[in-house]
């Protein structure tokens, strides 16, 4: 663990971490809005079929010119279940009959109407365009829409399957500015997409580099930071997510058209892959892998930029092997995945960290869809998630420093579990309390993930941590994958979800007691250390009962 002693020289928390904190967390914002981009890119406009008395002016020129538009449309499109004009469903013939004040829905029937066969028409008011109207994703092609949600969440998980062993092994520097790079790409091909298949394909490999661009931006973010601002850095980073959500709020209220705002949010990532460049690899990395020459030369680029004169002239190939000695032999043991099963030391907390990882994907999507009814303003509803984040997550980095990150994460994963359990006794009439229940659940699970990215970096020794932490991504993809089929339960009883999420999130968060504490602990660079960290812990049990010698005087 000596690295944390020459961080200490070139400085850990000087004016380059404060440089890398916003050039990490700035990308981290625009990545937020693509994750949610479909809430407003494929929000779902009203929509009735193309009817030839309504939207055909060479039809419209036979019809009485006394006639209302309200009036063709009752004789050209029948009544839906919400009893406003059915959204799939047309009259073959015009029914002249529903003119007569006495008639009735009860006058036509389902064989006098037809699908929609010349297409629809769109109520553009809210948004010129969708992809939903752009592809026709209604009605039979309705499923469509969560399909391409689901597959942007599948390239999720495959980057996050393939990005802890590429980082391992190239380093995260270097795997951010590929992923930056291609997320520019392929967002803004997206935008260009001629059809929803081709669409689809370009969101999945989109998908694939955020999930590097996630998993690599917290790691360099916790591995160049002392472990007293470790946790403030990594707040940071968790408030670009808020600030994320807020930021495509806005930018979705101006720009109106699903292309231009694929557009927008593509765009910056080619300036966060022209400044990546300077980013520097995790020296800590460089030099447990051993590239000493790298890793020095990392090392002395932190402490002139912030100030350390004197370590640049001290710094040299010989103190560093000094310094670790005892890590580089370890170090070069092979680790692999297996690795993290096998290792006792390991084995545990690899287990109860992807539940954990998993409990927050599988309950965050799951709850997010119970609360699309909370407002009807779709903007004001995203920046309301966005505002309450801020300040749970704030006061979750003050009680993190003071009671520590196992009984934190415990805590945020039981209360979210209660709240959502609490729903299921309150009556569906008293919606606002529900509402209320439901947001308090979020910003708990909000504050899970920043406590699991957290913790998941000092749990796992370097040499292994982007393993762990991919293994973890990959957990929460499958949960997010899952949890929206739980909703299928609520068929057989409508609080079976409810159950299921609440009690998902209460024995992920007891299994969590399970984890040793990491507060103010440097962070372990090989399995050794590991070892070491449990041995310390284990060693007061060895005092309780110690042997004394009788010595005469």
């Amino acid at each position: 663990m000596a690295f944390s002693e020459l961080l200490d020289q070139v400085g850990s928390l000087g004016r380059f971490q404060g440089l890398q904190t916003v050039a990490l967390v700035v990308p981290i914002m625009w990545l937020t809005t693509h994750t949610l981009l479909e809430n407003f890119s494929g929000a779902v406009p009203g929509h009735r079929c193309w009817a030839p008395l309504l939207d055909n002016s060479t039809a419209q020129a036979g019809a009485p010119a006394a006639l209302t538009p309200e009036a063709l449309l009752v004789i050209s499109i029948p009544p839906g279940p919400n009893h406003g004009p059915h959204q799939c469903r047309r009259f073959r013939q015009p029914q002249w009959q529903l003119l007569d004040p006495n008639a009735t829905a009860a006058h036509w029937s389902e064989a006098a109407t037809e699908p929609c066969v010349d297409g629809w028409v769109y109520d553009l008011s809210t948004f010129s365009s969708t992809i939903v109207a752009e592809w026709d994703l209604v009605c039979d092609s309705q499923a469509l829409k969560p399909m391409a949600q689901s597959i942007f969440l599948a390239g999720i998980l495959v980057g996050a399957a393939t990005f802890g062993r590429v980082s391992d092994r190239f380093g995260c520097r270097l795997a951010l500015t590929w992923s930056y790079l291609h997320m520019a790409v392929w967002g803004t091909a997206t935008a260009f997409a001629p059809t929803f298949p081709v669409y689809c394909l370009f969101r999945f490999l989109l998908a694939v580099a955020s999930a590097g661009v996630m998993m690599n931006t917290a790691i360099l973010l916790m591995e160049w930071t002392s472990e007293q601002a470790r946790t403030l850095a990594m707040t940071f980073n968790s408030l670009g997510y808020s600030f994320g959500m807020v930021l495509l709020a806005g930018v979705a209220y101006g720009l109106r058209d699903w292309m231009v705002l694929q557009l927008a949010v593509s765009v910056p990532f080619f300036l966060f892959f022209g400044y990546s460049w300077w980013l520097a690899e995790s020296a800590r990395w460089l030099l447990i892998t051993g590239r000493l020459e790298k890793g020095l030369r990392e090392l002395r680029r932190v402490a002139a930029i912030n100030g350390k004169r004197e370590a640049q002239d001290t710094l040299t190939k010989e103190v560093v092997l000094s310094a670790l000695q005892e890590e580089l032999p370890v170090s070069q043991a092979p680790t692999s995945l297996g690795t993290l099963l096998r290792r006792p030391g390991l084995r545990l907390r690899t287990y109860a960290s992807t539940l954990c990882w998993f409990a927050f994907g599988f309950t965050f999507f799951g709850l997010a869809l119970d609360l699309q009814a909370l407002d009807s303003n779709i903007f004001l509803f995203q920046v309301l998630l966005g505002v309450l984040d801020i300040p749970a997550k704030i006061a979750f980095l003050m009680l993190l420093r003071c009671v520590g990150r196992r009984p934190m994460q415990a805590a945020s994963l039981v209360l979210a579990g209660l709240c959502i359990l609490a729903n299921v006794l309150v009556p569906l009439e008293m919606r606002y309390l529900r509402s209320s229940l439901a947001m308090l659940g979020l910003q708990c699970i909000g504050v899970t993930f920043t406590c699991i990215n957290i913790y998941t970096g000092e749990l796992f020794p370097t040499v292994l941590r982007m393993t762990a932490v991919g293994l973890g991504q990959v957990a929460a993809r499958l949960g997010a994958m899952l949890g929206p089929l739980v909703q299928l339960l609520g068929t057989h009883h409508p609080a079976l979800p409810l159950l299921v999420y609440g009690t998902v999130l209460v024995l992920s968060g007891l299994t969590s007691l399970l984890l040793p504490e990491t507060r103010n602990l440097p962070l372990p660079d090989t399995i050794q250390d590991v070892q070491n960290q449990a041995a310390k812990k284990a060693a007061p049990r060895t005092r309780e009962h110690p042997v004394v010698k009788s010595t005469q005087f």
